[in-house]
């Protein structure tokens, strides 16, 4: 069961000498097995304001961290500072422990004498052991000047955006919607739906349209939902939590302010419209998309050849990325043409075959069938002739190295997906994109739905091609994501941020050109102002300030400089 976190009090150290506590940890022989962590512990004994040292076989374990409270209290300390494994994992847990004896969670240094000491350093223990020394000497260098930082509480607008009205945006504003959030879609067309308009089913058996319907009933039934068609983005501002998003709605173009927490970026992708293959000037010449809905409506009875072209617009030097979804398509549709026609020959030329994991089924069962798979190379691609009599293609086939010709009664071309047209979008919300204009996310394995701005997140194919399963998979992760903003009642902003000083402020713009979120602003005043809210603490505005004028929360230069001053003791 979850148990809720209560906190004591925060202790007043007004007027407090430093007491600072050193844990040494062992992580069992990744530190131990190299560096001599009782020599280290004896040596942080020694240095300035140090009131304890001691060593830990786990200091992350449950029961070293109800020790590590204890001695905290019994020895009445105001600093921590834990040598141990990397900060980017384990510092949140030990801020914790902080909080929960009273102390402000900034009052803590971690020295990092595992990954960057004894794991890069293991043929050498007793350089490892000097290192960790001088790693323990700064972190207690930079303890003895922190501080304790103030945390902001900021209630939320539990409402969510979703930009995008397809498979995507409708199923992570239903999985919202249905845990009682209120959403709004944006959508430019005049209808929901999306690309899946034009599909037909999926290569399990899906009915997509059907599938479709369900969503736009559930939608439109759903009394926490509210949908806007034939509306555009034009201006966004504010903060996790705390959004709001200017759209001009209608055919009209009447403009609306939506205030939200969160924003679900679904914007879709389209089919690429191919250049290749007398694509558009021969009817018998379509995409996978076109013959899919061919197929449902005239069947297969009058083909009696049918070939099929992967990697259209994809792979090249244009678009080097691979679709993901062409050679799924061409199969579907392959096996289909089969079941509804089983005398019809169906050619399929690759460069390669990707039906990933389990799809690679419908690739052998596509072959037992009769399809056919035949090989090209990029630099001799297939050939295309039209006459009255019908399409032949013109091929060096692989194995045999010899060219063939076939006729065709159609010719369908596996088109890739290519983004969306969000280049203003991308501007407005000020959002980072792949150079395909795909949207990018913040981590592909630890935040695999999260952009880099808090509080935003991606589904669909906005994120790059998918299909239906994923997208509606990928939703659904970035609707529970959303949740978990929503569900709180309010967001805590971090105490590590920048601040101006508006004495020392120049003006000279260069916090404004480098920041890379776009948070500091030159205010009426004529100086820079940075909203703490916005700001990332990535600290790149603090350090190439030529006036000094702006400081990182627990990053203050004295802080840092008793690091350096600390590491070249007796070198200078």
């Amino acid at each position: 069961l979850a148990k809720t976190l209560t906190l004591p009090e925060e202790i007043d150290l007004t007027g407090e000498e430093p007491r600072i506590g050193v844990f040494v940890c062992d992580c069992g022989i990744n530190i131990a097995g190299v560096v001599d962590v009782p020599s280290v512990v004896e040596y942080a004994k020694t240095l300035p304001h140090v009131a304890l040292a001691r060593e830990n076989l786990f200091s992350c374990s449950q029961d070293n961290q109800e020790k590590m409270k204890e001695v905290i209290r019994e020895n009445r300390l105001n600093r921590v500072v834990v040598a141990s494994c990397s900060p980017r994992t384990h510092e949140p847990l030990f801020q914790e422990t902080l909080q929960s004896v009273g102390l402000n969670k900034y009052l803590f240094e971690m020295a990092n004498i595992r990954d960057q000491d004894s794991w890069v350093h293991a043929g050498d223990p007793e350089s490892a052991t000097n290192k960790a020394k001088d790693l323990v000497r700064m972190a207690v260098a930079r303890a003895g000047f922190l501080t304790p930082l103030k945390e902001k509480r900021i209630p939320i607008t539990t409402r969510a955006l979703v930009i995008g009205g397809g498979i995507a945006g409708m199923s992570a504003a239903l999985g919202l919607a249905d845990q009682g959030f209120e959403v709004v879609i944006v959508e430019k067309e005049d209808h929901l739906g999306g690309l899946a308009r034009d599909l037909t089913t999926t290569i399990e058996g899906e009915d997509v349209q059907r599938h479709l319907a369900e969503l736009l009933e559930r939608m439109n039934r759903h009394d926490k939902i509210q949908v806007l068609t034939r509306s555009l983005v034009v201006g966004f501002g504010g903060f996790k939590g705390n959004f709001y998003t200017e759209v001009m709605v209608g055919p009209g173009m009447y403009p609306r302010k939506i205030e939200h927490g969160v924003v679900i970026l679904a914007t879709g992708a389209n089919e690429y419209v191919p250049t290749e293959y007398m694509y558009g000037t021969d009817p018998r010449v379509m995409t996978q998309i076109q013959l899919g809905k061919r197929l449902e409506v005239k069947g297969a009875e009058d083909l009696n050849q049918v070939a099929m072209i992967q990697c259209v617009g994809s792979r090249n030097e244009e678009n080097p990325n691979c679709s993901r979804i062409c050679c799924q398509s061409a199969i579907k549709n392959a096996i289909h043409i089969k079941d509804l026609n089983p005398e019809a020959e169906v050619w399929i030329l690759y460069r390669d075959i990707r039906t990933y994991g389990l799809l690679e089924d419908y690739y052998t069962e596509a072959r037992k069938k009769g399809v056919k798979f035949f090989r090209f190379s990029q630099d001799q691609p297939p050939l295309v002739e039209s006459n009255d009599d019908g399409l032949s293609l013109l091929f060096t086939d692989h194995v045999l190295q010899r060219e063939l010709r076939m006729p065709v009664d159609i010719l369908a071309l596996s088109a890739g997906m290519v983004a969306a047209d969000t280049d203003e979008l991308a501007s407005i919300l000020k959002l980072p994109r792949t150079e395909e204009g795909f949207f990018l996310e913040a981590h592909v394995k630890l935040r695999p739905v999260d952009m880099a701005n808090e509080g935003i997140f991606l589904c669909g194919t906005a994120h790059g091609p998918k299909l239906l399963k994923e997208t509606t998979a990928q939703a659904l992760a970035a609707a529970s994501r959303a949740a978990t903003f929503l569900s709180q009642p309010e967001i805590v902003l971090s105490a590590v941020t920048a601040r101006v000083d508006p004495d020392r402020c120049a003006s000279c713009l260069i916090c404004v050109r480098v920041c890379p979120y776009d948070v500091p602003k030159i205010n009426a005043e004529g100086v820079s102002e940075i909203d703490e809210a916005l700001c990332h603490g990535c600290g790149i505005c603090a350090s190439e300030c030529p006036a000094k004028a702006i400081e990182l929360g627990w990053y203050e230069d004295q802080q840092i400089m008793s690091k350096l001053d600390s590491l070249l003791e007796g070198v200078l």
